[in-house]
C-alpha cells in the first residue's frame, strides 16, 4: 500500500522581521518542521476515482507529489494559437470525443488558445490532454479550487462519468469536500485527520461512507450523507 511519512522543514532567513516574530509569538526559531504520516490502501483494489481532501495546510499537495507525483497534471504547456493543435497525436474525431465527455462541449471555443479559456474550460481541457495521452492514472492537484461550484458540479459530474467510461484511474486533490458528492469517488483520504476511507454497502445498496470523522469544509460531519 501507499505509505508515507513525510518530513517537511523550511528555514527562514534570520532578518529583523522574522526574529520580531519569533519572540512576539513566543516561536521556537525560526526553523519550521511539519510531518505528514499515513497510508492510503489501494493496493489490489479495485477503483476508478480517488480523492485526497482537506483543508489548507494540512499536506495534501504534498502527500499527492510524493505518492503520485509522475502522474501529477501540472505545467501542461499550451503554445498553439487553437486548442485543437495543442492535443497530442491523435484523430481530430477522437479529439472532439473527448472534449464532449469532459464536458468540453463548445466547438468555437475548441479554435481558441488555452489562455483565453475560463478557469473551469482550463480545467477540462488538461483532464483531456491527459486522457488523450493515454495516461492509465491522471492525478489532479487543486481541483476545481479556481472554478464556481456549480462549474464544479458539472464538471465532477462529466470527468466522474469519462474516467468510468474509459476505465483510467483519477485522483482528485482538493479542500473542497463537496466534490465527494458529485464524484462518487471509490476511496478518500482526508488529510485533516490523516484518515483513509472505503465506501462500504448498506441494507439499502447506496453508498455510505465508514467513517463519522470525514468533515466538510464547514466543519460538518459527511458519515451520514449518502453520494
Amino acid at each position: 500500500m501507499p505509505t508515507f511519512d513525510i518530513v517537511k522543514e523550511i528555514k527562514a532567513d534570520k532578518t529583523f522581521r522574522v526574529q520580531s516574530v519569533i519572540g512576539q509569538f513566543d516561536l521556537k526559531n525560526e526553523h519550521i518542521k511539519e510531518n505528514f504520516k499515513g497510508n492510503i490502501d489501494i493496493e489490489n483494489k479495485k477503483w476508478n476515482i480517488g480523492a485526497i481532501v482537506g483543508s489548507s495546510g494540512t499536506g495534501k499537495s504534498t502527500i499527492a507529489k510524493k505518492l503520485f507525483g509522475n502522474q501529477l497534471i501540472q505545467n501542461f504547456e499550451y503554445k498553439e494559437k487553437s486548442i485543437l493543435d495543442d492535443m497530442p497525436e491523435n484523430s481530430v474525431k477522437n479529439i472532439c470525443k473527448i472534449f464532449n465527455r469532459v464536458g468540453f462541449s463548445s466547438p468555437p471555443s475548441w479554435l481558441k488558445p488555452y489562455s483565453v479559456l475560463s478557469n473551469g474550460e482550463k480545467m477540462r481541457v488538461d483532464l483531456a490532454r491527459a486522457l488523450l495521452e493515454k495516461r492509465d492514472l491522471i492525478v489532479f492537484d487543486e481541483f476545481t479550487s479556481v472554478v464556481d461550484r456549480q462549474v464544479a458540479k458539472i464538471g465532477s459530474y462529466a470527468i466522474a462519468k469519462t474516467i468510468r467510461k474509459e476505465n483510467k484511474k483519477f485522483i482528485a486533490v482538493s479542500c473542497h469536500y463537496d466534490i465527494l458528492d458529485w464524484l462518487e469517488p471509490d476511496w478518500v483520504f482526508d488529510a485533516n485527520t490523516m484518515s483513509f476511507f472505503l465506501p462500504q454497502n448498506t441494507k439499502d445498496q447506496k453508498l455510505n461512507w465508514k467513517s463519522e470523522n470525514v468533515t466538510d469544509h464547514y466543519g460538518l460531519n459527511l458519515g451520514n450523507i449518502i453520494i
